[in-house]
């Protein structure tokens, strides 16, 4: 367990948190006016690996070799040249803060990154973290990592076995209830596919297309295919033989061995991707946030009809399921976006092209 404390003057400004993996929806932007709940679990923090916010640089401003030097391979609207690592929390485990009106600027319902921190260490006025709650972002707090410094308050938290997270672990359920704000009637809401497994989606997107050397990918039936094989068959030509995918993690059968991909968790904490043996081993692993998996892997099953008595072995709800939402998944394509152009493989002149025409793949409804 750590707490930040300021690097002006030393005072506390966090509780006492525990490091996790960061969201792969942490920078997501989803659809407009959207109100979005907290970022990260109360008690957690994370670190984003890459400079992000302020202050940006437009693409064409940043040669090539730059880029490639930081691990961009194809052009990109903008870069940050702000420091590395980042460290993202939630709002209310910030203590000793205040916030800076005149760097609130750039918002449309809320804050935004505007040009600088807009929160400061109450005690010294050091410009200390980014508090970040505007519409159709996640709300957080981002710890500038040149403002504060990471102190060790108690031993640390013990790292849960594959095995344990198959009992402990939450599943991200496939649909949510969406919020808008500013309604003429107030606060209204619908049903639609989860912003998390549209962000999942859109990495593991992704590195299926960089998995697949240009050739159709078959990924399972059921959710999996739901999520995935629509944009794969748009996206990849239709020649054979195709490359087979399949989920694969804790308490799944061993993969057969004549699979090219395997769709594996990644572990809450530590991020580490979960690792298939024997002859799987050498198969292109894309990661799947653990609780969006565990919903693939392990699908909740749902009663058609209302239950009376005791209820029978194996069924752990009688109430309807969610509601299933209205329209066809689309992987965010932010994400995606993110994503591909960190991946060596997008060098490639097809994959180049399709990131190129990302707009138009959007406006088709693959994204």
């Amino acid at each position: 367990m750590f707490v930040f404390v300021c690097a002006g003057c030393g005072a506390r400004l966090t509780t006492p948190l525990s490091q996790v993996e960061l969201p792969a929806h942490a920078h997501q932007k989803y659809g407009n006016g959207i109100q979005l709940p907290v970022l990260m679990e109360s008690g957690t923090f994370a670190v984003e690996p890459g400079p992000w916010g302020h202050p940006w640089r437009r693409g064409e401003e940043i040669d090539p070799g730059e880029a490639a030097a930081r691990g961009i391979h194809a052009p990109v609207h903008a870069l940050s040249d702000g420091p590395p690592r980042a460290i993202v929390i939630a709002p209310g485990d910030t203590r000793g803060t205040v916030l800076v009106p005149e760097q609130a600027g750039g918002y449309c319902c809320g804050l935004d990154w505007g040009d600088g921190p807009n929160m400061a260490c109450e005690a010294c006025g050091l410009p200390v973290a980014n508090r970040i709650d505007d519409c159709s972002l996640w709300q957080a707090v981002w710890l500038a990592p040149d403002a504060v410094h990471r102190l060790r308050v108690d031993a640390d938290t013990a790292i849960l076995s594959w095995a344990e997270l198959l009992v402990e672990g939450k599943a991200t359920p496939p649909s949510v209830p969406i919020t808008r704000w500013g309604s003429l009637l107030g606060l209204d809401h619908w049903w639609s596919w989860s912003p998390q497994w549209e962000a999942a989606a859109g990495r593991a997107l992704a590195h299926l297309l960089a998995a697949s050397d240009g050739r159709p990918v078959a990924v399972p039936h059921g959710l999996v295919a739901e999520v995935f094989q629509r944009s794969l068959d748009a996206l990849l030509p239709a020649v054979q033989p195709a490359r087979r995918a399949v989920l694969a993690g804790p308490g799944l059968p061993a993969p057969d061995t004549d699979v090219d991909i395997v769709i594996v968790p990644t572990h809450p904490q530590t991020g580490e991707l979960w690792s298939p043996a024997g002859p799987t081993a050498s198969a292109y692993p894309v990661p799947l946030p653990f609780g969006v998996w565990m919903s693939m892997a392990f699908p909740e099953q749902h009663l058609h009809l209302p239950t009376s008595g005791t209820m029978p072995d194996g069924v752990l709800r009688d109430d309807p399921p969610a509601p299933r939402p209205h329209h066809l998944f689309r992987a965010d394509p932010g994400t995606f976006q993110h994503t591909l152009v960190r991946l060596p493989a997008v060098r490639s002149p097809w994959l180049r092209e399709i990131l190129e025409n990302l707009t138009h793949h959007m406006r088709a409804g693959l994204f």
